[in-house]
């Protein structure tokens, strides 16, 4: 199946837990202006609510997914910049 490269490093929301090699879970990612969902696989489980990154496509509509931390909120503070 060929790949859909521009789900590539989107990150999305699990809304169906994936259960790592036992089995994919379900993602809802932005990309292409609108929201898709993908099934999701990951090397540890992921719980509903996580947020992930996608790095790797199988095609199909299926992707495999890291959990994910924005770097920036670790800055903390309004991401706006206002106090």
């Amino acid at each position: 199946m060929p790949q859909d490269d521009p789900v590539i490093g989107c990150t999305g929301q699990v809304i169906i837990g994936t259960r790592g090699n036992a089995g994919p879970g379900e993602i809802l990612v932005r990309v292409r202006g609108g929201s898709e969902t993908f099934l999701a696989w990951s090397d540890d489980p992921l719980p509903t609510g996580a947020t992930v990154l996608v790095i790797e496509s199988r095609g199909g509509r299926e992707v495999h997914v890291i959990e994910w931390v924005d770097p920036l909120d670790a800055l903390g503070g309004d991401p706006a910049g206002a106090e």
